[in-house]
């Protein structure tokens, strides 16, 4: 595995101290719970880290993964939220129900980030064993929640960039 020993979630909180006004909705499944609010904590606590206000991340919780696309079109539609975090966790089992739940929630929350415009950061573990999404969620390789929340506070500042330009002539 290239990321073998690596943590991965390595930032730093003042280079994105600037995007603390912005609101960033955490979407989090309660299937593999362990792992998933591991995620959650890593996500907020980043956020929080960058001076994000608690009430500037709403959470929203939903059965499985298969159920986040539709919760982040849904929290979109009903927030002003610059950006979401899918999180959740899928792990291989005896049949190929991982590929079919994989699948559909990789693309949803695709179509969602493209039919709104609006950032959605896939935080989905897909993974072959627990030990794996352990190590994914807080263990040997870090946090991916942490590297989510990253990844949408830059995808969000990018947004607001970028709609400034255009309203400038800029672009």
């Amino acid at each position: 595995m290239a990321t073998d020993g690596k943590n991965l979630s390595a930032y730093d909180p003042e280079s994105l101290r600037a995007a603390s006004g912005l609101k960033i909705g955490l979407v989090v499944s309660a299937w593999n719970e362990e792992i998933t609010e591991a995620l959650l904590q890593g996500a907020k606590s980043a956020l929080i880290d960058t001076g994000f206000p608690e009430e500037n991340i709403p959470i929203v919780r939903v059965p499985g993964s298969f159920e986040l696309p539709l919760a982040c079109q849904l929290l979109i539609d009903n927030d002003t939220v610059d950006a979401v975090v899918a999180i959740g966790s899928v792990i291989r089992g005896e049949t190929p129900h991982f590929e079919y739940v994989c699948q559909a929630v990789s693309q949803g929350i695709k179509d969602v980030g493209l039919k709104s415009g609006i950032p959605v950061i896939f935080c989905v573990l897909t993974d072959n064993t627990i030990e794996q999404s352990r190590d994914r969620s807080g263990g040997k390789h870090g946090n991916k929640g942490v590297e989510a929340a990253v990844a949408a506070v830059k995808m969000a500042v990018l947004r607001k960039n970028l709609r400034e330009d255009w309203g400038t002539g800029l672009l």
